[in-house]
């Protein structure tokens, strides 16, 4: 199998992606995108609440203004350090230079060049196309230094110091709101509790020392939610913030007024609420804490390829061998790789021999043998044996880092299915708040006493339990973990949609040579007439088929020359067009064609006429050699089919799918192999340039995805419903597919399948829990049970609901990084 081969295509020019910070539900999502989408020159605007990313197309992008946008809705865009390796700088001079090239450019806060190194580091949001620019006006040259690894590990780092800060603001606050709880509830509860208050502080010392713990927990850890809310809140764009900044400061805010202004309340309704606020607060902090945790592990698919990335690399250089980081390995460098080492990037063995496991990338358990020529994978662990190779591609150009740049941009995508999921997140929190203040005046008008009271509590608890996180992190957490489900087995996903695609599909047609076969066609049938013996028969046809380019004469001769059989001299060599070929080989007059051949020159098929008949209903042709005027032998070439095609068709039919075949074969071979391999349609007699038209007509038994590996497959992978290209095929294949399956393994085929209808079906849950959460909840927390069963729900319960409605939704999704195979 050559991996190495496959080369999948740089990102369009015309796409930028920038990282959020601050977005907490689907609201914040569809904020950003109108921002972005507002921004001159921006084509399209997707925002991905789990990737906590952006990806922006259109021509000509400005940065510098996309970043503006983001900044003025309310969010902010990280600084990350660009590394840029500078060409061209002699003197510290040069240093100089082009730090005050890089800091004028738009975004950068901090630029520092090194002369040794001959690297530069710049934070800020400028983009690195604006950075190399400056560079070159400065004259000197400049690129990307950055490796996947590195960025891997930045984000890893900032990602464990977030849930740090979270664990110990939940920690602290969880300390400051036990005593508040057992101060408030604990006196209406517990008798001894209320004694002990009365007796001591006294009940309005208690709600003094409330006051002093409930405004640590609040101005402490729950500032956050004060710092974003409100100012959101101001612009007329409300998020999940606002809601727990509204629904907190009212809780608060009427119970500094019961403790310190009472008289300005009315009578019987001078109670304090610090115990809601804190308990509030410190719910939705742990609910927080457990969404980054979870959202950390949907994308840890990522970090096990980014960990397949080797530290380090022995190279040889100036007769001998040095270790360097994997970074500094250049093109054409000589890598040695010793037993039980993975190769650190891509390149073609030039010495020595080994068994190398690329079933991190492949899905292929086997290893695979590598000798002088092979290609080797960047990330792929070496076995029992030493060998050299000699680099190819490097850094980001490795397939390893393209697989990488694939599964992310994939876990990036929208899927058809958000649409709805974008439109009502748009307007729930602004129908949140205006439900909340409906709350507040029905019971301020229609309820019991304390009926201000009550509409403070109520409409609380419906600013509190509702929860548009749950909806913006239903589809893509599925996404992130089903795409990067898909890679460890082997299934790329070239583009999210394909996950929605291929759960629609009802007939899998695959194209045969290559596909289905193995595309080397092989010499399976030597059958001889009596007297003739099967070395001497084989080698003189191998003798004259050696004159033909056909590739079913490459076959002949290559079964010859692996039975290690000497081919005579051939002479008066003729083809006749339809029909044959006929020569002098080693002095006997030799002929090799179809039965209308033999039959024309004379020669009775009649005694191979069972064999004939056995070879056509296997799917074989054969063909007839006579010798010095006898018939000899008859011989059939095939293209065998591959290991795996019985049972991956087996597995499609327990998909409850239909199987097509689309081949130049005629129709009676095509129909053998059909029959062979239990494949329900068959499109024959197919010329390469009729793949399309054969397409077309397969997609009215239903939704079509089509299989091929071929450069004549890409017009046909196109126009299919959803495109698969084997990854053992061709660079034009596989850029045309909308998934690469990237071993020549057919049963990932229903992997795939299984695995877009596993996740599809885990969205679909997410969402209906998401929507029947709030839809039920909401109500519930307003009081529609009140006039009937007397029932109200707390703002503390609502604050638990809340914060587990999102940690539920990550868990669903993360229960795809079990999914495993169907079985055949």
């Amino acid at each position: 199998m050559n991996i190495q081969a496959n080369r999948i295509a740089d990102p369009d020019a015309d796409k930028m992606m920038i990282d959020i910070e601050g977005m907490t539900c689907a609201s914040c999502v569809g904020r950003v995108e109108r921002a972005l989408q507002a921004v001159p020159g921006v084509r399209t605007a997707a925002v991905n609440l789990a990737t906590e990313r952006a990806e922006v197309r259109g021509p000509a992008l400005d940065r510098s203004a996309l970043v503006k946008a983001i900044e003025d809705a309310g969010y902010d865009v990280p600084t990350r350090p660009v590394d840029l390796i500078v060409e061209g700088m002699t003197c510290a001079s040069c240093v100089s230079r082009v730090e005050r090239a890089l800091k004028a450019v738009p975004g950068v806060t901090a630029a520092n060049v090194n002369l040794a190194t001959e690297r530069a580091t710049v934070t800020g949001t400028a983009g690195p196309a604006a950075l190399i620019a400056a560079i070159a006006d400065a004259g000197y040259d400049a690129r990307v230094a950055a490796t996947a690894t590195a960025l891997s590990d930045e984000t890893a780092a900032k990602k464990a110091a977030e849930e740090a800060v979270l664990r110990r603001d939940v920690l602290l606050a969880a300390a400051l709101t036990l005593p508040v709880i057992v101060l408030e509830m604990g006196r209406h509860f517990v008798m001894w509790i209320h004694m002990a208050i009365v007796n001591t502080v006294g009940l309005q010392g208690g709600w003094y020392i409330q006051f002093a713990l409930a405004t640590v927990v609040l101005f402490g850890p729950g500032l956050r939610f004060f710092r974003k809310g409100f100012p959101a809140l101001a612009r007329l764009a409300p998020d999940m913030n606002s809601l727990v900044a509204v629904g907190t400061a009212a809780a608060y805010g009427y119970s500094l007024v019961a403790t310190f202004a009472a008289g300005l309340l009315p009578p019987g309704t001078q109670n304090v609420y610090y115990e809601a606020a804190a308990v509030i607060v410190t719910l939705i902090l742990l609910g927080r804490l457990l969404e980054v945790r979870a959202k950390g592990r949907t994308s840890e698919a990522i970090k096990r390829l980014v960990g397949l990335q080797a530290k380090t690399a022995r190279v040889i250089r100036n007769g001998s061998t040095v270790e360097v980081p994997v970074a500094e390995v250049v093109p054409g460098d000589v890598v040695e790789v010793r037993p039980g080492e993975r190769v650190p990037v891509d390149g073609e063995v030039v010495d020595g021999t080994s068994w190398v496991d690329e079933s991190m990338i492949s899905g292929e358990p086997l290893p695979v043998e590598k000798t002088a020529g092979s290609a080797v994978t960047g990330g792929t662990v070496n076995q029992t044996g030493a060998f050299s190779f000699r680099a190819t591609a490097v850094g980001e150009a490795t397939m390893l880092a393209q697989i990488i740049r694939m599964v992310e941009a994939a876990q990036g995508g929208k899927l058809p299915i958000q649409a709805l999921v974008d439109k009502v997140t748009m307007w729930f929190v602004p129908v949140v708040m205006v439900l909340a203040a409906l709350t507040f005046g029905v019971w301020l008008v229609f309820g019991p006493d304390p009926a201000l009271t009550f509409g403070l509590v109520n409409a609380v608890a419906v600013l509190i339990i509702a929860c548009p996180c749950a909806m913006g992190l239903a589809t893509p957490t599925s996404i992130m973990v089903g795409t990067g489900r898909g890679a460890e087995m082997g299934v790329l996903f070239r583009k999210g949609e394909a996950l929605q695609s291929l759960q629609g599909v009802k007939v899998v047609g695959f194209d045969k040579t290559g596909t289905l076969t193995e595309g080397k066609p092989k010499l399976t049938d030597l059958v001889l007439a009596e007297g003739f013996d099967r070395a001497a028969v084989l080698a003189t046809v191998a003798a004259v088929e050696a004159k033909s380019e056909h590739p079913i004469a490459r076959a002949i001769v290559a079964a010859a020359t692996d039975e290690g059989l000497t081919l005579p001299a051939v002479t008066a060599f003729d083809s006749v067009t339809g029909f044959g070929v006929v020569a002098e080989a080693g002095g006997r007059r030799v002929e090799v064609g179809a039965d209308r051949y033999m039959i024309r020159l004379g020669h009775d098929v009649a005694p191979f006429a069972e064999t004939a008949a056995r070879l056509g209903d296997e799917g074989k042709s054969p063909l007839y050699a006579a010798i010095d005027g006898k018939l000899a032998a008859i011989l059939a070439v095939a293209d065998p089919i591959k290991e795996t095609t019985p049972q991956a068709i087996r597995a499609l039919h327990a998909l409850g799918l239909k199987v097509a075949m689309i081949t130049g074969d005629n129709a009676r071979t095509a129909n053998a192999i059909a029959r062979q391999l239990g494949i329900d349609e068959v499109v024959a007699e197919v010329l390469p340039d009729g793949k399309v038209e054969a397409v077309k007509r397969l997609k009215a038994l239903g939704q079509l995805a089509y299989v091929g590996d071929g450069i004549n497959d890409a017009p046909a992978l196109a126009e299919a419903d959803v495109g698969l290209a084997v990854g053992t095929g061709t660079d034009i294949a596989i850029e045309a597919a909308d998934v690469v399956l990237m071993s020549g393994r057919l049963t990932a085929v229903s992997d795939a399948i299984a695995l877009s209808k596993a996740t599809m079906r885990n969205i679909r849950q997410n969402l209906f829990w998401a929507f029947i959460y709030n839809a039920l909840l909401i109500p519930v927390a307003a009081g529609v049970l009140w006039p009937a069963f007397g029932i109200l729900l707390s703002p503390i319960i609502a604050a638990g609901a809340m914060a587990l409605s999102s940690v539920f939704v990550l868990g669903n999704a993360l229960r795809l990084r079990r999914f495993a195979a169907p079985a055949a």
